[in-house]
């Protein structure tokens, strides 16, 4: 099974300024790629294939202008080539955008180290060697045994430099287990509650942001207030870059203990396919909705689940959740989104809105994929 495994580095002053000149090599690259498959199409309406761009940056390191290209691991210079020719295939499926320039400005920067034999993770001294950079010290975290498949090192935009490392633990896919109505769950996510379970738990909003917005106004103004170029704007650009990391740390955080908790007590978990794009469009919700990860959630339930032998069970996004009635079935046409509770006019149930889509949304998906698996 690949699991990744991420770490803190601390590399001295000159592995850093060496990390800049790789990070630099890596986006030269790529939009020299970039350019070249651009050019010659709308000249001759064919692109140069990845091979062939490697081969061509061969040569451009022979060229004495460029020399300053063998001053990153040449694996990582073609692993640029790779991903852009990634990304146009993704392009072409219809599945991403046209691939775009990368700039030096941008928040992150990251090269790759495909070459498993070119990284070594020492656990005593708690050090990594990579090429071009020798020994580079990490800070001490989970240890990781089996096989080392490749290296992501990258900067975040406060300096930190993180690696991940992608690792084959040699242990096998665990084997899907049988789910059913006992062990699975259904989970309403909302902006009031972070999730409503149709078991009855309640998990509130941690609003991260909003808990550092006051802090975050006063910085971003003092930012405004500085000289476009000037030093002190380049300050003060780190002050705003760290109060927004501790932001997604925060949420990050939360979501990996919550995930972590659900995927480990269920087997099969039903959850929405929300149209989080298409609400971000609401100017009034945009930045409630922002805040919350509900993609990122849903995302790391996925991949857990998998770990553990369980299910993610989504339901489409058009499903009556919050207007149908989980006892008898009856939808109520006219619910508004500020109707907290209604009354069932069939039944005469009293519903608490969330805590009735989180019946739904399981009703729905145990509905649409029968019960599967092997027996636990």
């Amino acid at each position: 099974m690949l699991k990744a495994y991420q770490y803190e580095l601390r590399p001295t002053e000159e592995q850093a300024q060496q990390m800049s000149q790789i990070f630099g090599n890596v986006r030269f690259v790529y939009n020299w790629a970039l350019a070249t498959k651009s050019q010659e199409y709308q000249q001759t309406g064919k692109s140069p294939s990845c091979f062939e761009l490697m081969r061509r940056l061969t040569e451009l390191k022979q060229d004495k202008d460029h020399e300053w290209l063998a001053l990153a691991p040449i694996h990582s210079l073609q692993k640029a080539i790779t991903r852009l020719d990634a990304s146009f295939t993704s392009f072409f499926a219809k599945k991403g955008k046209y691939p775009r320039f990368k700039s030096k400005h941008d928040f992150k920067q990251s090269f790759q180290v495909p070459d498993k034999r070119q990284i070594e993770v020492d656990f005593d001294n708690w050090t990594v060697k990579l090429p071009k950079l020798h020994q580079v010290s990490f800070n001490r975290d989970r240890k990781f045994e089996g096989e080392i498949h490749q290296a992501t090192i990258s900067r975040t935009a406060t300096g930190r430099h993180l690696i991940s490392i992608l690792v084959e633990d040699g242990k096998p896919v665990s084997d899907k287990k049988y789910y059913s109505e006992e062990n699975s769950v259904g989970i309403d996510v909302g902006l009031k509650s972070f999730a409503v379970l149709s078991d009855g738990t309640v998990v509130a909003h941690p609003k991260h942001l909003e808990k550092s917005l006051k802090q975050l106004r006063v910085e971003q103004r003092s930012l405004q207030r500085k000289t476009k170029g000037g030093k002190n704007r380049e300050k003060q650009c780190l002050v705003v870059a760290k109060v927004h990391e501790k932001v997604a740390n925060q949420r990050k955080d939360f979501l990996h203990k919550l995930s972590t908790a659900i995927a480990k007590q269920y087997v099969g978990v039903c959850v929405e396919d929300l149209n989080v794009q298409g609400m971000m469009r609401n100017r009034r919700l945009a930045r409630h909705i922002g805040q919350s990860g509900w993609s990122n959630f849903k995302q790391f339930l996925g991949y857990k689940l998998d770990w553990n032998g369980g299910t993610l069970i989504e339901i489409g996004r058009f499903e009556p959740s919050s207007k149908m009635c989980h006892k008898c079935g009856a939808i109520k046409q006219d619910l508004k989104l500020s109707d907290r509770q209604w009354t069932c006019e069939s039944c005469h149930t009293v519903h608490d809105r969330d805590q009735n889509a989180s019946q739904n949304i399981k009703l729905f998906g145990l509905r649409t994929q029968p019960f599967g698996g092997k027996a636990a």
